[in-house]
């Protein structure tokens, strides 16, 4: 299952982690958000030993968005060692972020 990312946690949880990362900044009424649900629940479950997947909801923080510079979502960045190092906005295919991932 994906983890929760808040403004709370999200040092801890993604910047100090010791795999790789992967966040899907979203909202509850972006419709191609919820297109990438089920793709990030799957991967998630599929990766959990090799990297944390987990969900950001932008409108509940702003500030972390903001950072990351997220204008348009989805946006799904992969953190390694609490720097970005892959930047997709857009819905994306799971094979496409699983090769992301496993490159990291």
């Amino acid at each position: 299952m994906e983890k929760k990312f808040t403004t709370e946690n999200f040092d801890a949880e993604v910047l100090k982690a010791d795999k790789p990362v992967l966040v899907d900044f979203y909202a509850d009424w972006c419709g191609p958000c919820k297109m990438m649900a089920p793709v990030v629940d799957q991967l998630a479950g599929e990766l959990a030993d090799i990297a944390v997947i987990g969900k950001l909801n932008v409108d509940e923080n702003e500030e972390i968005a903001t950072r990351y510079g997220v204008m348009s979502i989805p946006t799904l960045i992969l953190f390694k060692g609490g720097e970005v190092v892959s930047k997709k906005v857009g819905v994306q295919s799971k094979d496409a972020l699983e090769q992301l991932i496993r490159k990291a």
